[in-house]
């Protein structure tokens, strides 16, 4: 080694000795909770391998995990890099949970929850420094009754799935709606927001029939397609089926050709993995890789979630809680979904204003807010609960 390389290797060596520590010691971790549910029945495989339009096809923290990977120089100018820490618990130990994660300095969690145990963690954590993300539940009381300023709603609502099917029929001129209705609390809540969407966009529910899932022939005018949609005049069918079974062999079964919306046929999604505009090919192709199946809402939801919250620490430059909280709340947030529109979160009810795509199982066949639909201020908040109708009354 001539004397030459003996100083420079030297000199190296010295610089690396200042500036190591002091990376090290500067550099920090932002970890990110995901908290969801042991026996879940949304996850149950006989559900996920039905891949029922409207459900998800796994759980969702592998949404979380690709964004990772994509946030990874979002924390330089403050040193911090991000994790997240997916925590599982049975109903009755979600709240404890969530605490725990508290204990350990976690700031922001992911729900991958039911609407009913999103209700109890958020009001267990009332007054807490801490945002949690909804990025399952549709619920409208969870952006109304029961809302909550640390819970913020990446997931559409039931509004804001039913606004856009309710554009699109306007649009085409389809007025006239046969409505199906479950028997479940989610079947039920469905109804109310399409009742809410025909008012809105001058809709006629021609008649309102109740459904149910069986083959009893007892109740055969309640679950035979045929006796369900006879004797009405209508041009499409509504069908509320939170679970999707009943929706999946209504298809072609029906008394006159008449197109399915709601839960089979066409819906409204947040995400679709046919959609092939705004760089969304991409991150599919990114999740599938990964995940090994396609990517449905609950996995986009929970990758804008940890997006969100790297996104607050570049543009604050900061990772103080107070600081982040704020810019995520602020019209300043700027948050791209590959949708094509800035994403932000409504102040009236925490809800993301997003685009919805209006999809079949194969098609995106159009996306929301559909042509014509525009609102004084933002185009988006046609879809879902406007400020004058919101029930919410923020409580913290």
């Amino acid at each position: 080694m001539t004397d030459l390389a003996r100083c420079l290797a030297a000199g190296l060596l010295g610089l690396l000795s200042l500036v190591l520590p002091v990376s090290i010691a500067w550099a920090d971790e932002l970890v990110i909770g995901h908290l969801e549910m042991k026996g879940d029945r949304d996850y149950r495989k006989s559900r996920t391998f039905a891949a029922f339009l409207t459900q998800p096809l796994g759980r969702p923290h592998a949404g979380g995990e690709v964004a990772l990977g994509e946030v990874k120089w979002h924390g330089a100018a403050t040193g911090t890099t991000f994790a997240l820490d997916r925590q599982r618990a049975r109903g009755d130990a979600l709240v404890a949970t969530a605490e725990a994660m508290l204990a350990r300095g976690i700031r922001f969690i992911i729900l991958d929850l039911p609407a009913a145990e999103i209700v109890a963690v958020s009001r267990a954590m009332a007054g807490r420094e801490v945002v949690l993300f909804n990025v399952r539940a549709a619920a409208d009381s969870l952006r109304g009754t029961d809302c909550r300023s640390n819970l913020l709603h990446i997931a559409p609502s039931d509004a804001m799935r039913a606004d856009a099917v309710g554009q699109f029929l306007a649009l085409r001129r389809w007025r006239e709606v046969l409505v199906l209705v479950g028997p479940l609390a989610a079947d039920k809540a469905m109804a109310d927001a399409f009742r809410r969407t025909a008012a809105r966009y001058g809709l006629k529910i021609a008649d309102e029939r109740d459904f149910v899932l069986s083959n009893d022939p007892r109740q055969r005018e309640l679950n035979n397609p045929l006796l369900l949609t006879q004797g009405s005049d209508h041009d499409v069918i509504f069908v509320a089926d939170s679970d999707g079974e009943f929706a999946r062999d209504l298809n072609y079964r029906t008394v006159d050709p008449r197109p399915l919306v709601g839960s089979e046929g066409l819906a409204g999604l947040a995400w679709h993995w046919s959609w092939s505009r705004h760089g969304a090919p991409q991150l599919e192709n990114r999740f599938q890789d990964h995940a090994g199946r396609p990517m449905r809402d609950p996995d986009w939801a929970a990758w804008l979630a940890v997006k969100a919250v790297a996104t607050a620490v570049q543009r604050t430059g900061s990772v103080d809680f107070a600081t982040l909280r704020d810019h995520l709340l602020s019209a300043e947030l700027v948050l791209d979904g590959f949708k094509g529109n800035r994403l932000s979160f409504r102040p009236w009810d925490n809800q993301l204003r997003q685009p919805m795509l209006l999809a079949t199982h194969n098609h995106v066949v159009a996306r929301a807010p559909v042509e014509g639909f525009l609102h004084r201020t933002n185009n988006l908040d046609t879809l879902g609960v406007d400020e004058p109708e919101t029930a919410c009354r923020m409580q913290h």
